[in-house]
């Protein structure tokens, strides 16, 4: 997937007979729904540009009826499948947020000057997100992200510069 398309969903089922489909939300906040106009279906051949034309809430899923559809038979073969929007139609990000996509790859750097290794993935906790960093031995180091923790992020250098808590290290180490 392209860097400038951003998941915000994965259709699991179609829901009704009317083209409704159910989507688990891969987005932080599920609310951002009900100001999507335009998203796009990741089909299996092609992408498909759809328009929103309602959104639901049922439990955790977000139920979507999309202009382009109104027959189960004619959506069903898009289960499975991702749902993208493009950057325009993304939510703004607040100060100090920023996409996975664009941090997994940054170079992961100490306070000291030392070279940990790549970020890898970020794993979405309860509490807070943890920084998954694989180092040049292969070895996956985990980072809180939390204030005492993550110091900067650099986009344009690169680098995500980072304080690491006595021990931190060693609670890795297996």
């Amino acid at each position: 997937m392209n860097n400038d398309l951003l998941r915000v969903g994965v259709i699991t089922q179609t829901h009704g007979i009317r083209g409704e489909v159910k989507v688990f939300p891969t987005t932080d906040d599920p609310n951002r729904f009900k100001d999507l106009k335009e998203c796009i279906i990741m089909g299996k051949r092609e992408q498909i540009n759809v328009t929103v034309e309602s959104v639901k809430f049922f439990k955790q899923y977000v139920i979507l009826k999309f202009k382009e559809f109104s027959n189960i038979n004619d959506i069903e073969i898009y289960t499975k499948c991702d749902l993208c929007v493009t950057r325009q139609n993304a939510v703004p990000l607040e100060e100090g947020e920023y996409f996975i996509c664009d941090l997994v790859g940054l170079d992961v750097i100490t306070d000291e000057g030392e070279n940990i290794g790549k970020l890898k993935d970020v794993l979405e906790t309860g509490a807070n997100n943890v920084y998954i960093v694989e180092t040049k031995d292969g070895d996956e180091v985990l980072i809180p992200v939390i204030d005492q923790c993550i110091l900067a992020h650099d986009l344009d250098k690169g680098t995500i510069t980072v304080h690491l808590l006595d021990g931190l290290l060693d609670l890795n180490k297996k």
